[in-house]
């Protein structure tokens, strides 16, 4: 079996997988009790900045300070699912187990999580209608000064209509290695040129949205090859409201306030 471990973001006490496989991570723990489990402010780290990073302060501090030969992240609500029929009455039956994530991992060195589709609209529009677009915008240019061959997969934004989200991914150490190195140095320029302070507590989490979108610019740039896992929320998702609040994004530029 190989060494994977998949830190399980969290900011409260939640039920967690049994399987070892899975270390569940306080996430934003810098400056608060203590609820069990794993801390990201332990070891280096970038702790503080979860208001802003969200769940990559876990990813970070996994990057960092964890020892496995494939790490991964999922969420407390959102994780991994085996490609078996779900048993509904007890979703955590259904979590991608180590064994299966083993069998994944024989076919190519990274998990992501499913492909999320938005048919209506492609990523870069779907993003100026729901979130404030100027950071996304900065990164082009941070982009264009820095990593100029990334462009032409980030201009791909304007076409694409389906991704890989959630920062939902399990990859070998040493491509790890790679993807954070260039994943943070992004977003901690980027913080620099735009604070996210500027911005009201759901809007300020820019650089953990704006993550989700540049995963696949890396990868395809890389010519990375990968084996995707189907997600499951853990918690029932009110779809009506999530829509009827995307209809009034595109058509009133009223931006979304909160996560459903």
């Amino acid at each position: 079996m190989k060494n994977v471990k998949i830190i399980v973001a969290t900011h409260k006490p939640y039920k967690m997988p049994d399987d070892e496989m899975y270390l569940p991570v306080h996430v934003g723990a810098a400056g608060k009790d203590s609820i069990g489990y794993q801390r990201d402010d332990e070891g280096e780290n970038i702790s503080e900045k979860n208001p802003y990073f969200c769940e990559l302060t876990g990813l970070h501090w996994a990057w960092k300070n964890c020892d496995a030969d494939y790490i991964g992240l999922a969420h407390y609500r959102r994780h991994f699912a085996t490609a078996g029929k779900k048993n509904k009455d007890n979703l955590f039956e259904s979590v991608l187990s180590s064994s299966e994530a083993d069998k994944l991992l024989n076919n190519a060195d990274i998990i992501l999580s499913k492909k999320r589709n938005y048919y209506i609209e492609n990523l870069y529009d779907h993003y100026k209608h729901t979130m404030y677009v100027e950071p996304l915008d900065e990164t082009r240019k941070i982009l264009e000064e820095k990593y100029p061959e990334y462009l032409p997969e980030f201009d791909k934004l304007h076409t694409r209509t389906s991704a890989h989200m959630f920062n939902m991914a399990v990859m070998k150490r040493d491509i790890l290695d790679e993807y954070c190195s260039w994943i943070f140095e992004v977003l901690f320029e980027l913080e620099k040129r735009i604070d996210p302070a500027q911005y009201e507590a759901f809007h300020a989490r820019y650089p953990g949205r704006i993550s989700e979108l540049m995963l696949d610019v890396w990868i395809n740039t890389n010519n990375k090859t990968f084996v995707e896992s189907n997600v499951m929320d853990m918690e029932p998702v009110n779809w009506f409201k999530k829509g009827f609040a995307f209809v009034i994004a595109k058509f009133t530029g009223k931006k979304y306030g909160k996560s459903f």
